[in-house]
């Protein structure tokens, strides 16, 4: 007996390294090859890069055809190598500069292709040449940039490093409760002029007195200014503790020099200490805050069970959860989190999804069903078989998609990263023009030390640094318990910037669940016989036609037979060999390329049904009529989307009757009926060649090519995975209410990621100046340098508050 062969359409994405191009026409000339070859959704070639991406159906156009097809015009190539994707925790990471500078020394690593470091995570995304890269080199050129990493584990547990990050933010709580005390005494010494003379002591014993209060603050309290200033020069570079240290020291230099020599001068230990003691308050709060900003992930990290009981040896077993393998029958109580996934043999339940789809009714569970691991067991008890385990189970891939949507850059963040990489030079030659413009002016050299130290104190990359990765952090970690799937940062900058949207009917705007309404015997054929061999050659397929089908097929009693052989038409139907009967079911267009004529074709639509023609041998046997349902949320979602100025398109491969009928009931602006999967792209490029941001939502393998082609493609997780994989968003339930929300997530988003830049941007562009002293000639006021501190501490704080608004924020 032979195996049966299954000829689904399977989209993969491949890199082709490209020989023999020497100019951009040649690169254009295979572009279009493989834009126009069968089974190809996508080409782009780089000629800089000598590269080309395809994203192809792996049946149909294999990457061996698509490299015959580059040789048959004259080129050669071969596939690249897949990169390799390692995750890094960071430490010691203070403003953009850092940032930027993990980056630098991480692509000097030989083999890596690009580093994203994330200054709000602690993170650093990095991939590399397949084989090429020591994830410890990696590590290594994080410590001699003068910080600390380690490599992320698959498993996703953040304890050690959740545990040293509540260590650094107990350390300058420590460090500010000691140094703040003591820089308010030193406050008040310095004010007091007349002390020395009331306590019957000298002013040099007074300034002494200072200088020994001063001195553990500025070399225990400050002492991680120093040690990463240090890291810095030794490479050349400086960064926020740089401005720290300098400024701090500068002030503290000068006022021990004149403590130890007895000049009749004005000293500053108050200004260093309290400089200090603000800006440790500063971190702590702000490294409050960003535990808050990345909660999301603790709390996806939280749902996974420790442990799992399992039936080994016919015993009951209770082991740790990592130690589950497929096939093992796994035991959930009343109250428990289901472990992993599998799927039910034994008892029945009701299971809150609540985590995977934010829908808060329990879901009925018996033999058969699937269940989610992280999930909770709310009656009674069952038993499953475990079928993916650890990094493969849904929680560990939402968990993946969370982390690497936060860890990714939006476009905006680009100006950012550009500026930090030349501000702190740029403050300190400003702060040492300050001090000589003072001196050369006339200002006494307390007035231009005054002036330095605060342009060095008030300038704050971190506010810069923290504007965008903050606000995409809360973002998608909000979005993750919405039920909203974000992969990358640039999916959501582009949502908010979205002019059309773009639907799929069956399975999108319908619930895709299709009912046979009738059968129609032709030639003779039966309305058993016409079943019988349509729900065989729909036995594998997975288009809702096809389960519509075999489903009322099954519920008939009817026997079906699994074809030897199968073949699915995106957009037509489905051609399989049935107990060596060769079976076509398909649409009037995908029946008439067989041979059969138009004419002999019943005109069977009616609005809101669609009919599909069964063929056996070549001879017409019969029809079958189906309808599909819409869904409760679908009218309400559209009329929000209206409401937030979104053009609406349907695309469907159906017949004009039904599409025009479900448009109408859903008040979609425009739809396009009988559209093929290439319509749909063609389609989606129409709009936007019309200056349209596109939106395209569906859920199907036929749909798979123009959510590549949109401006950003959202799936339905009921979809196909082919579906999801191609799309920047996915919707964990099939409620188009959250297509609404998701455009208000990234409007909010991207209108919290603009106010955080503005301030941070305009907060240095105008108290840097204020710093210098610019205006003292006008209004006789300058920037005192503790001042400058609470200023700067407070720049970063409110950058992160402000993102976490967004944890709050209306979204319809």
């Amino acid at each position: 007996m032979h195996s049966p062969i299954i000829l689904i359409a399977m989209k993969q994405k491949t890199v082709l390294r490209l020989i023999g191009m020497s100019c951009a026409s040649c690169a254009s000339r295979i572009e279009r090859a493989l834009s126009n070859s069968e089974g190809v959704f996508s080409a782009s070639v780089n000629f800089a890069a000598e590269k080309a991406v395809v994203v192809h159906d792996a049946n149909t156009a294999p990457v061996s055809k698509l490299i015959d097809l580059i040789r048959s015009i004259g080129y050669d190539a071969a596939p690249a190598e897949t990169p390799e994707a390692f995750r890094l925790t960071l430490s010691g990471l203070t403003c953009a500069s850092c940032a930027a500078r993990v980056e630098k020394a991480l692509l000097g690593v030989a083999g890596v292709r690009s580093a994203s470091v994330n200054l709000a995570s602690m993170t650093a995304y990095v991939e590399c040449e397949k084989g090429a890269c020591n994830p410890e080199a990696l590590v290594h050129a994080v410590q001699e940039a003068g910080y600390q990493a380690q490599l992320q584990k698959d498993d996703f547990a953040s304890t050690d490093f959740d545990l040293e990050k509540a260590k650094e933010a107990r350390d300058l709580l420590v460090k500010f409760a000691v140094s703040a005390p003591t820089a308010a005494l030193l406050m008040v010494l310095g004010m007091w002029h007349d002390l020395p003379m009331r306590i019957g002591i000298s002013h040099q014993a007074l300034n002494l007195l200072q200088l020994v209060l001063a001195t553990p603050i500025q070399f225990w309290a400050g002492w991680g200014f120093y040690k990463a200033a240090w890291k810095a020069a030794l490479h050349l570079t400086s960064d926020m503790n740089t401005l720290i240290a300098v400024g701090t020291s500068a002030a503290y230099g000068y006022s021990a020099v004149v403590a130890v020599v007895g000049l009749p001068q004005p000293v500053y230990f108050d200004t260093s200490a309290a400089i200090i003691s603000l800006i440790l308050l500063g971190r702590f709060l702000e490294a409050r805050a960003k535990n808050s900003a990345s909660e999301a992930i603790r709390r996806l990290v939280g749902l996974q069970p420790r442990t799992a009981l399992v039936i080994r040896g016919g015993k009951d077993e209770e082991i740790p959860v990592e130690d589950v393998c497929v096939g093992d029958l796994v035991v959930v109580r009343p109250g428990e989190r289901v472990p992993v996934d599998g799927i039910v043999v034994e008892g029945a339940s009701s299971v809150d999804e609540s985590m995977l789809t934010g829908e808060p009714l329990p879901v009925e569970k018996s033999p058969g069903d699937q269940v989610t691991g992280g999930t909770i067991n709310l009656t009674g008890s069952f038993k499953f078989q475990a079928t993916r385990v650890g990094r493969d189970t849904v929680l560990a891939q939402i968990i993946r998609l969370v982390e690497e949507a936060q860890g990714s850059k939006a476009p905006v963040q680009r100006l950012a990263d550009a500026v930090a990489a030349y501000f702190v030079p740029s403050v300190i030659g400003l702060a040492c023009v300050s001090f000589a413009a003072w001196l050369l002016f006339g200002g006494s050299l307390a007035q231009a030390i005054t002036a330095g130290v605060a342009v060095l104190i008030v300038a704050c990359p971190c506010a810069l640094g923290l504007a965008t990765p903050t606000a995409i952090m809360v973002a998608t970690g909000r979005g993750a318990e919405l039920g909203i799937l974000v992969r990358n940062a640039e999916a959501l900058e582009t949502l908010g910037r979205a002019t059309a949207v773009v639907f799929d009917k069956t399975g999108t705007i319908t619930t895709g669940e299709l009912s046979v309404k009738k059968v129609v015997p032709l030639n003779g054929s039966d309305e058993r016989k016409v079943l019988e061999l349509a729900a065989s050659a729909e036995a594998v397929s997975e288009h809702p036609i096809g389960r519509g089908i075999v489903n009322h097929a099954r519920a008939l009693g009817i026997e079906t037979h699994r074809p030897s052989e199968f073949r699915s038409v995106p957009g037509g139907g489905v051609d399989a060999l049935v107990n060596g009967v060769r079976v076509l079911v398909g649409s009037a267009e995908f029946i008439t390329q067989s041979g059969i004529k138009p004419e002999q074709l019943p005109r069977l639509e009616a609005a809101g049904g669609s009919a599909v023609f069964v063929v056996a041998d070549g001879k017409l046997i019969g029809a079958v009529v189906l309808a599909d349902s819409i869904r409760k949320s679908s009218a309400r979602a559209v009329a929000h989307l209206r409401e937030l100025g979104l053009k609406t398109v349907m695309l469907t491969g159906d017949n004009p009757d039904a599409a025009k009928e479900v448009s109408r009931t859903v008040q979609i602006d425009a739809v396009v009926s009988k559209a093929t999967p290439a319509d749909k792209v063609a389609e989606v490029k129409k709009l936007q060649s019309q200056g349209e941001v596109v939106v395209l939502v569906g859920d199907g393998i036929n749909d798979a090519p123009a959510l590549a082609q949109a401006d950003v493609g959202i799936a339905l997780a009921s979809g196909t995975d082919i579906a999801m994989g191609a799309a920047s968003i996915t919707l964990m339930r099939p409620d188009l209410q959250l297509l609404a929300l998701a455009v208000g997530l990234s409007r909010a988003t991207m209108r919290i990621i603009k106010q955080n830049l503005g301030w941070a941007f305009g907060y240095n562009v105008l108290l840097i100046p204020v710093a210098a002293g610019v205006l003292y000639p006008w209004l006789g006021v300058s920037l005192n340098p503790i001042l400058a501190a609470a200023a700067m501490a407070f720049s970063s704080v409110s950058v992160v508050a402000n993102s976490l608004r967004l944890r709050r924020v209306k979204l319809v």
